[in-house]
C-alpha cells in the first residue's frame, strides 16, 4: 500500500481535466492545461483530449459534476485512455471515487509534478527531498485510498481490515517521514558547511519559472556545461560555479525552476536546496518573454520568493528568448519601423517597472550576452562595495 502509487509510464495516453472557477476564463484554463500537457509529456505521457467545466466550487465527491464525469467516462472507455490527469489537487476520496467511475488511473497535478521530480533527482539530497514530499503528499490521502476496504455501518464488527491496515500504514508513513527528515537534516548540515567554506565572494543566484532558459544562461555566463533541455524541471539540483569578470570573482548558482501550483510539500522539502536563493546577494530573475503568460509567471516567481523571504534582494530581470518573441509577435510583412517602435515601447515599459534593472537577450542566439555580463559585473561590484567598502581589489 505504501509503495509509490499513480506513477506515469512511458507513452501512456492521457486525458486532461480542468475547472473554470471564480473569475477565470476558458482561455486561461486552456493555457493552464497547455502547461499540464507539457508536464505530462515531460513525464513520458501523450496528452490528448481535454475536458473543462465551469463550477463555483469543485464537487466534494468527484471534483467535476456528475454529467461531466459521465462524459469523461464515455470518452475514456471508447478511446482506450490509460490515465486521467486533473489540473488541481484531489483528495484521496476524490481519486477513489473518480477511479471507480472511470476504471482508469487518476492523478492530480501535484502527483504529476512529484513524479517528474522523482525521475529527475540525481543527488542524494534531491532524492531524499522528493521522497519526503511524496510521503507527505500520501499521508492525508491514506483514508480515502483505504475506504474501499472499510466495512459498512458501525458498532460491533465494524472494525474491519480497512481500519487496521490504514492505521498500520499511517504509522509506517509517519516513521518514514521522520527518518527522511532526519536524513535530510544531516545532508543540510553538510551543505551548510560547504557554503560557509566558499569564503567572502558575492553570491549570485539564477531564479525563474521552469523552462525559461536559466541553465543555458548559466552555461553562457560561467562557460560551464550545466545540463539544459526543453523540458520542465530539467534542473533539480543546485549547481554553483565560480565566475570571474574583469578580475572580479563571484559565485553563480542555478536553482530549480518554480511553477504555478507547485506542491506545498515540495517547496517545504526543497527549502534547503533553495538556501542558495535566500543567501544570495543578487538574484538574476530569468523570464521567457515569448511565453503568452510571462507576466503571470513573473508573479508566480515573485510570490515564491516572498515565501522564501528572499523578495527584498537586488534583482536583475533578464527577459530571455527575444528571438522567439519577435518570431511570434511580428509577421514577415510588418514594417521594420513598426517593429522598432513596438520593441522600444516594450523595453521602456519594463525599464520603468524594474527601475532600469532589466535586460533583453536571447541566450540561444547569444544576443546581448556581452551587455548582460557587463550589467552583472556592475551590480556585483556594487555589492562588494557595500559589503567591503575598504577593499578595492574586486571593484575595478
Amino acid at each position: 500500500m505504501i509503495d509509490k502509487v499513480n506513477k506515469i509510464k512511458t507513452q501512456e495516453q492521457a486525458v486532461l481535466v480542468g475547472l473554470v472557477q471564480g473569475e477565470q476564463t476558458y482561455e486561461q484554463v486552456q493555457e493552464y492545461l497547455d502547461e499540464l500537457a507539457f508536464l505530462a509529456e515531460t513525464a513520458g505521457a501523450i496528452a490528448g483530449k481535454r475536458f473543462t467545466q465551469r463550477l463555483k466550487h469543485p464537487d466534494s465527491r468527484t471534483f467535476v459534476g456528475k454529467g461531466k464525469l459521465e462524459e469523461i467516462r464515455l470518452y475514456v472507455q471508447n478511446k482506450g485512455t490509460d490515465i486521467v490527469i486533473f489540473d488541481d489537487e484531489l483528495t484521496g476520496s476524490q481519486i477513489l471515487n473518480i477511479e471507480k467511475e472511470l476504471k482508469v488511473k487518476v492523478i492530480d497535478r501535484s502527483d504529476l509534478i512529484l513524479d517528474i521530480f522523482a525521475s529527475r533527482a540525481r543527488t542524494a539530497q534531491a532524492k531524499v527531498q522528493v521522497e519526503l514530499a511524496q510521503y507527505q503528499y500520501l499521508l492525508p490521502r491514506l483514508k480515502g485510498m483505504w475506504s474501499h476496504l472499510e466495512r459498512q455501518g458501525g458498532g460491533i464488527g465494524s472494525r474491519g481490515p480497512g481500519e487496521t491496515e490504514i492505521e498500520t500504514d499511517r504509522r509506517i508513513v509517519k516513521d518514514k517521514i521522520s527518518l527522511l527528515r532526519k536524513r535530510l537534516g544531516e545532508i543540510d548540515k553538510q551543505a551548510f558547511t560547504q557554503r560557509k567554506d566558499r569564503g567572502e565572494m558575492i553570491r549570485v543566484a539564477l531564479v525563474g519559472y521552469t523552462n525559461v532558459g536559466k541553465s543555458t544562461i548559466m552555461n553562457l555566463i560561467s562557460k560551464s556545461d550545466v545540463f539544459s533541455e526543453n523540458k520542465l524541471f530539467a534542473t533539480l539540483d543546485t549547481t554553483t560555479r565560480k565566475v570571474v569578470f574583469d578580475n572580479t570573482p563571484f559565485l553563480l548558482s542555478d536553482t530549480v525552476g518554480f511553477i504555478r501550483k507547485l506542491p506545498h510539500h515540495l517547496v517545504e522539502s526543497f527549502k534547503s536546496t533553495l538556501d542558495e536563493v535566500r543567501e544570495a546577494d543578487l538574484l538574476l530573475h530569468v523570464v521567457d518573454i515569448s511565453h503568452p503568460q510571462f507576466e503571470e509567471q513573473i508573479n508566480v516567481v515573485n510570490k515564491t520568493l516572498q515565501d522564501l523571504k528572499a523578495f527584498d534582494k537586488p534583482v536583475i530581470t533578464i527577459f530571455n528568448k527575444m528571438d522567439l518573441y519577435e518570431a511570434r509577435a511580428f509577421d514577415e510583412w510588418l514594417e521594420e519601423e513598426v517593429k522598432a517602435d513596438v520593441l522600444r515601447e516594450l523595453r521602456e515599459n519594463w525599464e520603468n517597472t524594474t527601475d532600469g534593472n532589466c535586460i533583453f537577450i536571447s541566450a540561444t542566439e547569444k544576443t546581448n550576452v556581452d551587455i548582460l555580463r557587463s550589467f552583472i559585473l556592475t551590480r556585483v561590484r556594487a555589492q562588494y562595495k557595500v559589503r567591503y567598502p575598504y577593499k578595492t581589489e574586486y571593484l575595478y
